[in-house]
């Protein structure tokens, strides 16, 4: 009896089998990609990080990072390439291993042992980062006094006028996967989802928890403008209006900033290679918050004055709009057609 009590049900196995086939596929495509990009690149550097090698634009970054005292990036140096295949591998075999003697046990003990080679790998890599981005030499050509340049573990960070995008590539999202699929397949071993059936509001408060924290993750909200000190990103004036102030946001999370509609415009038509930005514009009334710019009500005016001369002003309300507008000569102005 205990020993049919100590079998895996077979979805767990069917999952443990297919998370053993995700590992394997891991060890031979990137697992990690770091993306730079800035305007004398425009087309974008990569970092591509497999299991073993090294791959994507090492060349030109190690050239790039000669001169601000940075190491040069080299396989041999990295001692992880030579045992990371093997560790990957060991879990893909033990993935396998489990759905053969299918033992909840072995389960058990197969995510726990997962779980912290992940803290781990994850802890080495952030290891690596700051020493890559701290530890630099001091007679390199180009020294700014205080500055590091750590990438982001996960995420966007601004370097000098580099932005760097750092995010799992292929392998690293199948990684991922499988951790995902042995924790689904203890869930069931251990009858959670059976208990969350029993209790409707407890499941229908973690879904809505967890819907929460993902939108929350995957939201890419404007930053407000520091007037007179940021600058415009397209005419490097200082950013001295809210009012007419204006944000592009790539879908890696960089922000740009503008002083002026026109700028923003001028900017997207020359970098046509983002792809899928979001723009926001400040309302022109109220407290001058940023709106999605697909939801604004454009208006020009040469009354407006703005910086740069473009001259449209934004309102999310509409009557606030006609209250601003009511004694000036405007015309109202469609957002797609500005950018043609």
């Amino acid at each position: 009896m205990n020993t049919i009590n100590n079998k895996m049900t077979t979805i767990s196995r069917t999952l443990v089998f297919i998370t053993s086939l995700l590992l394997l596929i891991s060890i031979f495509v990137p697992l990690w990609r770091i993306d730079l990009d800035a305007p004398q690149y425009p087309e974008g550097l990569n970092l591509m990080i497999y299991t073993y090698k090294l791959g994507g634009n090492v060349d030109i970054i190690n050239g790039l990072n000669h001169y601000i005292g940075m190491k040069t990036l080299h396989a041999e140096d990295f001692i992880e390439f030579t045992v990371l295949p093997y560790i990957i591998g060991f879990f893909a075999l033990f993935s396998l291993l489990t759905g053969i003697f299918s033992r909840k046990k072995i389960l058990y003990f197969l995510l726990t042992a997962f779980a912290i080679f992940g803290i781990l790998a994850m802890f080495d890599f952030w290891r690596w980062e700051f020493d890559y981005g701290h530890n630099l030499d001091p007679n390199a050509a180009i020294i700014v006094p205080g500055m590091a340049y750590q990438p982001p573990l996960i995420g966007f960070k601004q370097l000098l006028n580099f932005g760097a995008f750092s995010i799992p590539s292929y392998g690293g999202w199948l990684f991922i996967a499988s951790g995902v699929l042995l924790l689904v397949a203890v869930l069931i071993e251990t009858k959670v989802f059976q208990k969350f059936k029993k209790s409707k509001p407890i499941t229908t408060a973690l879904f809505i928890v967890l819907s929460i924290t993902f939108i929350s993750c995957n939201n890419t909200s404007p930053q407000p403008v520091k007037l007179n000190v940021d600058n415009c990103d397209y005419c490097k004036m200082t950013i001295a209006d809210g009012k007419f102030a204006t944000e592009l946001i790539t879908q890696k999370g960089r922000i740009y900033k503008f002083d002026d509609l026109s700028c923003m415009i001028g900017f997207s038509k020359e970098n046509k290679n983002i792809q899928n930005p979001l723009y926001f514009i400040s309302d022109f009334s109220g407290e001058h918050t940023f709106i999605n710019i697909n939801n604004a009500h454009l208006v020009k005016s040469e009354e407006f004055r703005s910086p740069m001369g473009g001259n449209i002003a934004a309102f999310e309300n509409f009557d606030n709009l006609k209250n601003v507008i009511k004694d000036m000569n405007t015309v109202r102005v469609v957002w797609d057609d500005l950018l043609k």
